[in-house]
């Protein structure tokens, strides 16, 4: 017998295709505002202005249901797109019946690649309802990303349309009318990420100090920009490379101004010590508390005033150098890996934070519920 039979046979490499490239990922930055908030005078800029970069603009018709979800599951060979319009610049703008995922990556398939994709919503959309459902994990596969939310406000009017009952946002709870009323102005706002005062030349100096305030004491991560008839300066950073899913800046003055300026919606910034790395497992059933059962363990929450956390943004810090970052929208959030601490030059600052915007959150001792928990 040859003794070579009994040996494992050789393994021989094949000849394989060549490498699929990962598919280049395209941003999607939600636009929202109320009617006359100055949406369409932007929009229409981004259409016409001579920027080089091509850009597909979205008008959105699914209207104000909150039954949204059923968006991802519709069938991708259904008419989902009602009309296009081509403009000389290299964007293009189209209606879509359909918000969801799948239709939109539907139409850029039909359409070709753009740079960035920009969505309008109707002026009564609440944003926290469209967030996740591009905020998708890279594990579906998505050929698209959510950039950012922006809110265009009126200078003029957003302080009446957040005290206005007929603006009342629904799908809210609030226990039959008792404690603050909730607007979609308020839901607009405090899902922001960048915030445009609009129309800015139609109030004195002082009016408009009074509105950044209290957009401020509501939202206390967002930017703010000041325009007149919807002019920005640039588009990177107003509506195009926000990255705000991908980062988490502000926390260090956030919750620090005049949060008491609203009744409803509010910014509280909670410290957390240095943790030890298996402590991360306590944070997030902490969080999942909140977010998923609106509840403070440990602590009482206003029943006039239900717990409602609307957005959330922390950085954790661990005393082996590890950063953690947590990006959350209503129910949904995600811990992921921060750029790590090198503690060997000045040393690991002595806190992490914790922001979050919502309803009910004045009041509550954020920070010795945390505690007890850890």
């Amino acid at each position: 017998m040859d003794i070579d039979e009994e040996l494992p046979p050789e393994l021989v490499e094949t000849e394989t295709g060549p490498e699929e490239e990962n598919p280049i990922k395209v941003p999607i930055t939600i636009v929202t505002g109320y009617l006359g908030s100055g949406k369409t005078t932007l929009l229409n800029y981004i259409l016409t202005a001579r920027h080089g970069k091509k850009i597909a603009v979205i008008m959105n018709e699914f209207g104000d249901s909150l039954d949204i979800e059923k968006s991802l599951t519709i069938n991708k060979g259904g008419e989902q797109v009602e009309e296009w319009l081509d403009v000389g610049n290299g964007c293009i703008c189209c209606s879509v019946k359909d918000s969801g995922v799948n239709a939109i990556e539907s139409l850029m398939e039909k359409k070709g690649a753009f740079d960035y994709i920009l969505l309008e919503t109707t002026g009564l959309a609440d944003p926290g309802n469209l967030a996740p459902l591009f905020w998708v994990d890279d594990g579906l596969g998505s050929t698209i990303y959510l950039d950012g939310i922006v809110t265009l406000v009126d200078a003029k009017n957003i302080l009446r349309s957040l005290d206005d009952p007929s603006g009342k946002a629904e799908g809210h709870e609030d226990h039959d009318g008792h404690g603050p009323l909730m607007t979609t102005a308020h839901v607009q706002i405090s899902h922001a990420d960048v915030i445009v005062i609009n129309k800015s030349d139609l109030v004195e100096p002082a009016e408009l100090e009074n509105v950044k305030e209290r957009i401020q004491a509501i939202n206390g991560l967002a930017k703010i920009h000041v325009t007149k008839q919807s002019v920005v300066p640039q588009l990177e950073g107003f509506l195009l490379d926000l990255q705000a899913y991908d980062q988490v800046q502000g926390l260090d003055t956030a919750g620090k101004g005049h949060s008491h300026l609203d009744p409803t919606i509010s910014t509280v910034s909670v410290s957390v010590p240095l943790l030890a790395p298996e402590q991360l497992k306590q944070v997030d059933k902490w969080l999942r508390s909140l977010l998923w059962e609106s509840q403070v363990p440990g602590e009482k929450t206003n029943p006039d005033a239900p717990l409602e956390i609307h957005r959330l943004k922390s950085r954790l810090i661990f005393k082996n150098g590890d950063v953690k970052m947590v990006q959350g929208v209503r129910e949904v959030f995600e811990i992921f890996d921060g750029e790590q601490i090198c503690n060997e030059s000045n040393g690991l600052p002595q806190t992490g934070k914790i922001v979050l915007i919502g309803r009910g959150v004045q009041g509550i001792n954020f920070e010795r519920s945390l505690l007890s928990k850890l």
